[in-house]
């Protein structure tokens, strides 16, 4: 076996963990009223995405623990903890959202209007 096709193999195994990745987070994915999510908020484990992030993608660099994207998004509001204020609002609303378990945080993003 030469190197090319080796290289060639280990290329594809990952495109395949990858793709496997993804179907997985999606399947995992799935809306929730707020309410539910009132215990994982208290022990401060929620985070929120903004519209504009792709929730899995965040979830992906989530399970791979690439602190140096998380702390990118963090900075600019892509990723973010969520205020009382907000807690509150949904609260009030029953607000459904989208979530997903990356433990030991839920990722949370407001479902579309």
């Amino acid at each position: 076996m030469t190197d090319q096709n080796t290289s060639e193999q280990q290329t594809s195994k990952k495109q395949t963990e990858e793709q496997e990745l993804i179907a997985r987070l999606n399947s995992e994915t799935a809306k929730i009223a707020w309410h539910d999510l009132q215990i994982h908020y208290a022990a401060g484990n929620v985070l929120g995405t903004a519209a504009h992030a792709d929730l899995i993608k965040v979830a992906i660099e989530f399970n791979r623990d690439n602190a140096t994207q998380i702390q990118q998004w963090l900075a600019d509001s892509s990723l973010f903890e969520i205020s009382d204020q907000q807690a509150t609002e949904w609260y009030e609303k029953n607000q459904e959202l989208w979530a997903l378990v990356i433990p030991p945080f839920v990722l949370v993003q407001q479902v579309a209007d």
